[in-house]
C-alpha cells in the first residue's frame, strides 16, 4: 500500500541514505524514538528521520506522543534494518534515527544573556561525564530553565549528552562557554562550605554552577562566584551525582518561588 507520508520528505526522499550522509557531518543526530520526539515537540528542524520498522514507531507515536504523531509520520522513512544499524554509532532499541538542525549559537546567547530572565540558567564547570551532562539537560529542561552552559572541553552537543538529553537540547538553551563569557546575573556556586540552600531563596536571575564530582569548582569559576551555596548531606557522604545536584537545586528554586514553564 502506498502511503504519501512515506514519501512526502523536505529531504531526499527517494534516498534518504543519500540525505543522511550528507547531512550527518553538520547535524544533531537524534538517537531513538523519545530524541526525535522531544525534538519535534519543541521545534527542532529536522531534515531526514529513519526508522527500520516505520509503523512500530508510529504506534509508539500513538501511545507515547499524540499531539505529535502526525509530524512523525510526515517525517519518517522506512528503511532496513541493516542500513539503519550502519548509519548510527550505536542502534537503539526503537531502531529510530533523525539528524536535527543545531539551533543558532547566536539565538542561544541571546536567551541566556537576556534580563530579566524568568529561570536560572545552569552552569556545569568543567563536567567530564557524557551522560551526566545528559542527564543535567532533561533535567533543565523539564523543569525550565533558561539553559545550560558547560565550561571546558566537554562537547554539550556531543552524541552521548543528546542521548542522554532525550532529544531535550532543543527545549532550552545549550552552549560551551569559558567563564568570562558567561552571562550575566549572580552567580550561585555549589560548594560544600557554602550557605545551606533551604535558608536561601535563588532568584531567578541566578546562574547555578555546579563543578566537577573529583575536583569540584575550578579558580575561575569560584573566584567568579557571588555566594557558595551547600546542599543537606549526611556526615561522611562525599558527594552527590552531578545530576541530583541539578536537580535538587532546581527543585529548591521551583519550591521558593520559581516554576516550571
Amino acid at each position: 500500500m502506498n502511503d504519501p507520508a512515506r514519501t512526502a520528505r523536505p529531504e531526499d526522499p527517494a534516498d534518504p541514505v543519500s540525505a543522511w550522509r550528507r547531512l550527518a557531518g553538520g547535524a544533531v543526530l537524534l538517537d531513538g524514538f523519545h530524541a526525535l520526539k522531544h525534538a519535534v515537540r519543541f521545534g527542532a528542524e529536522v531534515p531526514v528521520a529513519i526508522a527500520a520498522d516505520r509503523d512500530a514507531a508510529l504506534a509508539l507515536a500513538d501511545e507515547l506522543a499524540p499531539d505529535v504523531r502526525d509530524a512523525l509520520a510526515a517525517l519518517l522513512t522506512e528503511v532496513p534494518r541493516g542500513t539503519y544499524a550502519a548509519l548510527v554509532p550505536r542502534p537503539h532499541p526503537t531502531a529510530v534515527a533523525a539528524l536535527a538542525v543545531r539551533p543558532s549559537r547566536a539565538g542561544n546567547l541571546e536567551k541566556l544573556a537576556h534580563i530579566p530572565r524568568t529561570a536560572p540558567v545552569v552552569v556545569l564547570d568543567n563536567p567530564r561525564n557524557l551522560g551526566n551532562a545528559g542527564a543535567v539537560i532533561r533535567l533543565a529542561a523539564g523543569l525550565g530553565a533558561t539553559g545550560v552552559v558547560t565550561t571546558g572541553t566537554l562537547d554539550p552537543w556531543h552524541p552521548t549528552v543528546v542521548r542522554g538529553g532525550a532529544g531535550l537540547h532543543f527545549a532550552t538553551a545549550v552552549e560551551r562557554l569559558t567563564v568570562g563569557e558567561l552571562p550575566p546575573g549572580p552567580v550561585f556556586a555549589l560548594d560544600p562550605e557554602g550557605e545551606d540552600i533551604r535558608s536561601l531563596k535563588l532568584p531567578d536571575e541566578a546562574l547555578l554552577a555546579f563543578g566537577s564530582e573529583r575536583s569540584g569548582l575550578s579558580p575561575g569559576l569560584r573566584a567568579r562566584a557571588d555566594h557558595l551555596v551547600a546542599l543537606p548531606m549526611r556526615p561522611q557522604v562525599s558527594s552527590y551525582n552531578l545530576a541530583t545536584s541539578v536537580a535538587m537545586t532546581l527543585y529548591h528554586w521551583s519550591t521558593t518561588g520559581g516554576a516550571p514553564a
